[in-house]
């Protein structure tokens, strides 16, 4: 691993992401690591002004259940669920269906694939 991706992944650990209840304190490492590939898609926003709080329900049981919540400045709240036995399962597919959300989100409000937001149309080209 390169110098960047580890300055990637220390902040997307100290200032976006928030273990909630169901996780312990020595998981911390894993659940950085395995959710770390977030830190592009949301880096055009700043730090301070992403939040992902990830949680943990039914520990141990047949089903643990992963809830990944992140409040987007400009964007509706996001939240992604995934149940699985193995802890590491969940946590890849939530995160994977919030790395769709927000690209969803993003191209909506892209202006070209949002015809309401593009200054050029076929009849009205720039000069």
């Amino acid at each position: 691993m390169n110098d960047s991706e580890h300055e990637q992944r220390d902040i997307f650990g100290r200032h976006v992401l928030h273990l909630g209840s169901g996780f312990k304190e020595k998981e911390c490492p894993h659940v950085v690591e395995a959710l770390s590939t977030l830190g592009p898609h949301l880096g055009r926003w700043d730090s301070r002004d992403v939040v992902v709080d990830v949680s943990l329900q039914d520990r141990d049981g047949k089903e643990q259940r992963v809830t990944l919540r992140t409040s987007l400045p400009g964007l509706p709240p996001l939240v992604a669920v995934a149940d699985d036995v193995d802890l590491t399962r969940p946590l890849c597919e939530a995160k994977h269906t919030l790395i769709r959300q927000i690209e969803h989100q993003k191209s909506e409000r892209e202006p070209m694939n949002n015809r309401c937001l593009r200054s050029t149309t076929v009849r009205h080209p720039t000069p």
